[in-house]
């Protein structure tokens, strides 16, 4: 299984940037596909972005496309994968989760796919909060 830990979080003004980091640890990475989901408050938890490792893919909800970009990279023996955001409003206030799944669970076009839920394995999360 692998272990996730969200940070990154925090207050940022409308127009800001935020970058998200989901440190992962235990099984490799190639057998999964990590996805970013958020929950606003009094709403369902939704898909952001996600990530494959193999094949290397990527895919954003339409909410946020051109607004931010997943990426993953290496510091020693912990493998990050990161959300940047950027041009943040209101309506992106909410908690961040980093999320792991099996590859075989499509991350192109299947953000809205049951399965994250079913069969992912959930960090704690990480709040954000777009406010003046």
């Amino acid at each position: 299984q692998v272990q996730l830990v969200e940070s990154g979080g925090g207050l940022v003004q409308p127009g800001g940037s935020l970058r998200l980091s989901c440190a992962t640890s235990g099984d490799t990475l190639d057998d999964y596909a990590i996805g970013w989901f958020r929950q606003a408050p009094g709403k369902e938890r939704d898909g952001v972005a996600c990530l494959s490792f193999r094949p290397g893919s990527v895919d954003y909800a339409d909410s946020i496309q051109g607004r931010a970009t997943i990426s993953k990279d290496i510091a020693g023996n912990t493998v990050y994968v990161h959300l940047q955001m950027t041009a943040l409003t209101p309506e992106d206030t909410g908690v961040y989760y980093c999320v792991a799944v099996p590859a075989w669970v499509q991350c192109v076009g299947g953000l809205d796919d049951r399965r994250w839920f079913d069969l992912g394995n959930w960090g704690q999360g990480t709040q954000v909060t777009v406010a003046s």
